[in-house]
């Protein structure tokens, strides 16, 4: 746990949220700026920056948390479908230095935007580029 971490106060309920949803691992919460109605927070238990800061059971829990609730929150709202989501670093929007994932859920008509508009414009990359990239990632995984 951090002292100076809002989420890991939220654990230890030294700050109120509105959860939604706990295992031994992880939280689930409604975000208090949400984005939509139902917008909710899962966050693990343990303190971690970032999604590379887990290890693979925290992880995991993250997962199976995120799964069971998609479809819950989406029903709950009535969504016709949802973002799920991480910004991982502050250079990717991450304002809470713990890993959190978002369930947004989305209506049609809403003016949201898909996840691939978070980037900016997109590189211009060959195909060169391409194969290099992805020969680097597969041979470092």
């Amino acid at each position: 746990m951090s002292d100076d971490c809002i989420f890991c106060q939220i654990i230890d309920g030294d700050i109120p949220a509105r959860t939604v949803y706990e295992t031994d691992e992880t939280l689930a919460f409604l975000d208090a700026n949400p984005l939509a109605e139902g917008h909710t927070l899962v966050i693990p238990k343990t303190h971690a920056r970032q999604l590379q800061d887990l290890d693979d059971e925290t992880a995991t829990a993250v997962y199976e948390t995120l799964h069971r609730l998609v479809p819950v929150v989406e029903g709950t709202v009535g969504a016709d479908g949802s973002n799920v989501a991480f910004n991982n670093g502050p250079a990717a929007g991450q304002e809470i230095p713990h890993v959190h994932g978002h369930i947004i859920p989305r209506f049609e008509g809403d003016g949201g935007r898909p996840v691939h508009a978070v980037a900016g414009s997109p590189p211009k990359l060959s195909e060169e580029d391409l194969d290099t990239i992805a020969g680097e990632i597969k041979s470092n995984a």
